[in-house]
């Protein structure tokens, strides 16, 4: 997979995993990473999927409707490719948070829901439920964030709440934050996700 990785100071620190959301690339989280912690190494992935020429993490059949196939062959590769870079990089495989936005955060919440091992936290920014029907590995130990948006259109309140719900069934520690606004990604809900990462 397309990445790059940035060498952090301070190798006992979690690996920062910085997924895209839809159209981006691996250069458009990276301020992100340094206002949560630049101190820390990080991994930006850029998804494997184009959709009219946008690069995506999965497919999907329509806004909201998710190729489950895709998505499930997608979230194993990206397991696997996380394997491969830890050993390339020398950095803690177990030690991985993840900082998702939109379709980046749905995989990264994809990675909690079919691996138990696959990330020690994530930070979404404005993600969906990525699958329902299916029993979820124990998260015990896990923490993870949820900013999400009042007036999201792409992403209800709703969803939001059934996430964490989710989560919480199978032992994560969920905080769910809320801001007054659309799907966008606002610098308020980044300051949060960093005063949180700061707790952990």
């Amino acid at each position: 997979m397309k990445h790059i990785f940035n060498q952090g100071k301070d190798p006992s620190k979690p690996t920062l995993l910085l997924l895209h959301g839809t159209g981006g690339n691996e250069l458009d989280l990276l301020p992100l990473a340094g206002m949560i912690d630049d101190e820390t190494s990080v991994l930006s992935v850029r998804g494997n999927v184009l959709e009219n020429g946008m690069p995506r993490f999965f497919r999907r059949l329509a806004e909201g409707v998710f190729d489950e196939e895709d998505l499930i062959f997608r979230t194993k590769e990206l397991n696997q490719f996380l394997d491969e870079a830890a050993e390339k990089y020398h950095f803690d495989r177990e030690n991985i948070i993840a900082i998702g936005y939109s379709n980046g955060a749905n995989i990264a919440a994809s990675l909690l829901f079919h691996y138990k091992n696959a990330l020690n936290g994530a930070i979404l920014h404005h993600p969906m439920v990525p699958r329902r029907g299916i029993e979820l590995p124990d998260l015990t130990g896990k923490s993870v964030f949820i900013a999400a948006g009042t007036n999201d259109p792409i992403c209800s309140p709703m969803e939001s709440s059934e996430l964490q719900s989710l989560l919480e069934k199978a032992n994560a520690k969920v905080d769910l934050h809320w801001e007054n606004r659309g799907h966008q990604l606002t610098a308020e809900e980044v300051e949060t996700a960093a005063k949180w990462y700061r707790k952990l």
